[in-house]
């Protein structure tokens, strides 16, 4: 510990990325996870970056916003992308993992590196003495920092603390899925077999749909203001939306036809592998507050989950972020106390692959600076510094965002939808080459 200069709380996505950047540049990293002395509500097992929620890092298309910040990220070496790739299962043009041998991936790598050291000890508090005599500390504990951290964190940034709502979807046994009628098959190529698909009927959608609507639901406690990120509803609030709002939107049944038949749906419930083996599939959009009992009761009636036997239950859980533009320096430190940065969902961007950027960026940039060699920020013409651009926005009410080209500067030449989506990628890869090249943050030798 004594060669560690930099002090990391958590051993998730963003704290294990922030260590491996570090080490790669020779600067010693201590990551302090409380794992297995205390969970966190949605954690269950002992390994590191343990994925909680869906198994899949969305997009791999190159041409969409995050495809392009993993492409990016894979230039840096990242640690999580590696895993992702070494631990994928089918799952279409999305990169999704087998989650257990994702996080075993993650585990041996950090704990066999020579500059990284684990130690399993639960901080409650920026003031803990142990964290004294770090040169920089990183708070990467995840939305589901323990409430003792929470609370010092809050302390720190006065009354710019907020939160939101975040849901789990419930996976299903593979093997209690009815094939006679759910099928296997990916939208617009139903010769693939990525997803298992539960077709709907117009009555059996309208029917589950009166069924969401009524479900008993896990109500927030009496102290806490309900509120949910909008690229994360509830399935249950998504359908209070409208009727057709699911048909529209998870359920939507567009580019699934019948791989045999050629039948067409109304709607279409879409399960995604779990693993390499196919015996646990995820429900594609169904994240939910319905209780356990009504999550079995409702989601067995879509055809094909009559029988289903569920390996996990929906839940919902609180999600802790700052308000980033007023709280957080362009490096993510904290602006009232100078020496402790953010990494991750706390500083208010949404989902794994840029939790993981968050975190990777922190790591380069405290590199850098620890070896004498400052790191400029990415340009926001990269989706990496798009994203940290959101950050530093400040907007009346600031809220968590997933990378998007939305979050870039504006093309300045017409062009349709598609097509922009291609000028954006292309533009962001040319950035991007350009920075690494003139920032120094080059390939180890």
């Amino acid at each position: 510990m004594n060669t560690a200069k930099v002090a990391i709380i958590g051993g998730g996505l963003a704290g294990c990325e922030c260590a491996w950047q570090l080490a790669r540049y020779g600067v010693g990293a201590v990551i302090f996870e409380m794992k297995p002395e205390q969970f966190s509500p949605a954690h269950v097992r002992e390994g590191l970056a343990e994925l909680v929620c869906s198994n899949s890092f969305r997009s791999d298309d190159p041409e969409t916003a995050v495809g392009q910040l993993k492409r990016e990220m894979r230039e840096a070496e990242s640690l999580i992308m590696e895993a992702a790739e070494a631990t994928r299962v089918p799952a279409g043009k999305a990169l999704a993992v087998d989650r257990e041998r994702f996080s075993d991936y993650i585990t041996e790598a950090v704990e066999t590196h020579a500059l990284i050291r684990l130690e399993h000890r639960e901080i409650q508090s920026l003031e803990d003495p142990i964290l004294a005599g770090f040169e920089a500390v990183v708070v990467a504990a995840g939305p589901l920092a323990s409430e003792e951290l929470a609370s010092s964190l809050a302390r720190a940034v006065g009354n710019e603390r907020l939160y939101f709502y975040d849901a789990i979807a419930p996976i299903v046994e593979a093997d209690s899925v009815d094939l006679g009628t759910a099928y296997w098959a990916s939208r617009y190529n139903p010769e693939e077999k990525d997803y298992l698909n539960c077709p709907m009927t117009e009555e059996q959608y309208m029917v589950f749909h009166a069924a969401l609507l009524e479900a008993d639901k896990v109500q927030p406690k009496d102290f806490e203001k309900e509120v949910h990120f909008e690229g994360c509803l509830p399935i249950e609030a998504m359908a209070e939306r409208g009727e057709k709002t699911l048909s529209f939107g998870p359920l939507k049944p567009v580019g699934l036809e019948h791989p045999e038949t050629g039948e067409r749906f109304y709607a279409v419930v879409q399960l995604r592998p779990e693993n390499e083996a196919k015996t646990r599939l995820n429900m594609v959009g169904f994240q939910t507050k319905l209780t356990y009992p009504e999550q079995k009761r409702v989601f067995s009636m879509i055809p094909g989950l009559e029988n289903a036997e569920f390996e996990r239950m929906g839940s919902i859980h609180r999600n802790t972020y700052v308000d980033a533009p007023k709280v957080l320096t362009e490096h993510l430190e904290l602006k009232a106390c100078p020496g402790v940065f953010l990494a991750g969902q706390v500083t208010g961007v949404e989902g794994y692959v840029e939790s993981t950027a968050c975190g990777l960026w922190l790591g380069l940039y405290l590199a850098g600076k620890l070896t004498g060699h400052e790191v400029s920020t990415p340009p926001s013409e990269t989706a990496l510094g798009a994203l940290l651009m959101h950050l530093r926005t400040e907007a009346k009410n600031f809220q968590p965002s997933n990378v998007q080209f939305g979050l870039m500067p504006p093309l300045g030449v017409k062009a349709n939808k598609r097509k922009r989506k291609g000028l954006y990628a292309q533009r962001a890869e040319k950035a991007w080459a350009t920075w690494q090249e003139e920032s120094g943050c080059v390939r180890e030798e």
